[in-house]
């Protein structure tokens, strides 16, 4: 099973400690891309309107500024770095040594400035969404969608995908259908359903956590995962097609 996160918009920098060292990067095959989309950002973080350039507003302004120094900030692992909503609810903190390791060969973060990376990968926070587009790289889910689809091809073979990104992440790859289920988050009020945002984000990092900690065998298969939910959610699972993912819809009170 890989479950497939997309980063936080807020990540939490590293105090101290060394530099990124690329050759402890899961996919070493990605360096070549994510030194050019490093390189890029820099060069754009130091520009006059690089708060436009990147979409962010004027709050931002001193994580736009660490753009610029990245080789020289220090990295702390992934899961460390990344904050927010989803990966409060993960909790990895909280985790036993034994569902951190699980988590560490589980979790694949996909991310527009690393392409993919694992939770134990050292990285410094950055600022930088998969929407936006780079001088010399275009808009970043075009440039990511090849390179990923090459490297991830071996990881993901076989496995079950358990897709938690949002669509901002999800068009910089696309996993192979039918090994794939996308997760879906819904109110539900006399009978009339509503897709949620806030909640949803906050649901998929607790589906995370309940796949890490559960007792048992990881799901293999879309009707395993369902039943693996259904522990603790109502949710139901929309099956696939030769070209699309499987859904799971989790099912929250109104």
């Amino acid at each position: 099973m890989l479950i497939l996160l997309p980063p936080s918009e807020g990540k939490t920098p590293a105090v101290r400690g060394n530099s990124m060292d690329w050759a402890s990067l899961s996919f070493p095959e990605l360096n070549t891309y994510r030194a050019k989309v490093l390189d890029a950002l820099g060069t754009v973080s130091a520009h006059e309107d690089a708060l436009a350039i990147l979409g962010v507003g004027a709050s931002l302004k001193d994580d736009v500024e660490r753009n610029t120094r990245l080789h020289a900030e220090p990295a702390a692992p992934a899961h460390q770095v990344y904050s927010g909503v989803l990966y409060d609810a993960l909790g990895y903190k909280t985790l036993t040594p034994v569902q951190r390791r699980r988590a560490d060969e589980s979790v694949l973060v996909v991310s527009a400035l690393w392409g993919a990376i694992r939770f134990a990968d050292p990285v410094p926070a950055y600022r930088l969404s998969m929407s936006a587009a780079l001088p010399d790289v275009g808009r970043l889910a075009s440039f990511w969608k090849p390179q990923l689809t090459d490297a991830l091809a071996a990881a993901a073979d076989g496995e079950l995908l358990v897709d938690c990104r949002s669509s901002t992440y999800a068009a910089a790859w696309t996993p192979p259908a039918s090994n794939t289920v996308a997760v879906n988050v819904f109110t539900e009020v006399n009978g009339v359903r509503k897709v949620v945002s806030h909640f949803a984000k906050h649901t998929r990092g607790e589906l995370a956590r309940h796949l890490l900690t559960r007792r048992g065998k990881a799901p293999e298969t879309p009707q395993q995962l369902h039943k693996a939910a259904g522990e603790t959610w109502t949710s139901e699972l929309v099956p696939g097609t030769a070209r699309k993912a499987h859904a799971l819809n989790i099912i929250l009170p109104g």
